[in-house]
């Protein structure tokens, strides 16, 4: 059942529309601990929806940014940038400018764009870390970003869709897969130059320093 649907939103600190941003609200529910299909739903039944303070309090941060008409985005493009005759998103630009983000790609992800799909959402199926924050902008399609709970020991998934903003904390355990809808095009955010090399789940992910400080930051707390 999903009638116990938790709908999670954090407001954009230049927020113009807030009646809009509110309906763009983000899902997140505990998996079942079997998955047979990544990019099923994996609900418990039944549904243990996921509230905002649980996320929160695993540094995971959402911010909705409507796309708005005359704001075209390329299918691919690395390093991507707006030029100067094209129509901008101002409150995608100030909230890069607020958190230093100076970086962007943007990149699709299906079977007719992405080469060797099949391996490649394996490969972002796997448990991993990074050293970096981990913020990505949904501008087309959806999909799924699972994180590790509190107690580490389940998972929770996070539905994001087209306007919808993630961020995840370096050091916390993750990994993503698209939908049933096999697509999604997303904006890759950095603050400085990108770091692409995932950690995987293992001794050198546990001892890792931005893993160390997650678990210093966020779960030292709540053992």
């Amino acid at each position: 059942s999903k009638a116990t649907v938790s709908v999670l939103y954090w407001m954009c600190p230049t927020e113009p529309d807030t009646k809009k941003r509110k309906k763009m609200g983000i899902e997140a529910w505990y998996m079942k601990s079997e998955v047979e299909d990544q990019k099923a739903e994996n609900r418990l039944e039944p549904n243990e929806a996921v509230g905002v303070e649980e996320l929160e309090k695993l540094g995971v941060k959402y911010f909705a940014f409507p796309l708005k008409d005359g704001v075209v985005y390329p299918e691919a493009q690395v390093p991507w940038a707006p030029k100067e005759d094209e129509a901008k998103d101002e409150d995608l630009a100030a909230f890069r400018e607020e958190h230093g983000m100076s970086y962007a790609d943007i990149i699709t992800i299906n079977r007719e764009k992405l080469p060797d799909f099949d391996n490649k959402l394996k490969a972002f199926f796997t448990e991993h870390i990074h050293d970096d924050d981990e913020v990505r902008y949904i501008i087309g399609g959806s999909g799924y970003f699972d994180v590790r709970s509190c107690n580490d020991k389940r998972w929770i998934r996070v539905l994001c869709k087209e306007g919808q903003c993630i961020t995840l904390p370096k050091g916390i355990y993750h990994r993503f897969t698209l939908d049933s809808n096999e697509s999604a095009k997303a904006m890759r955010l950095f603050v400085g130059d990108p770091i692409w090399t995932p950690i995987n789940r293992g001794q050198e992910a546990d001892e890792h320093p931005a893993r160390k400080d997650y678990l210093t930051k966020y779960i030292a707390d709540e053992a």
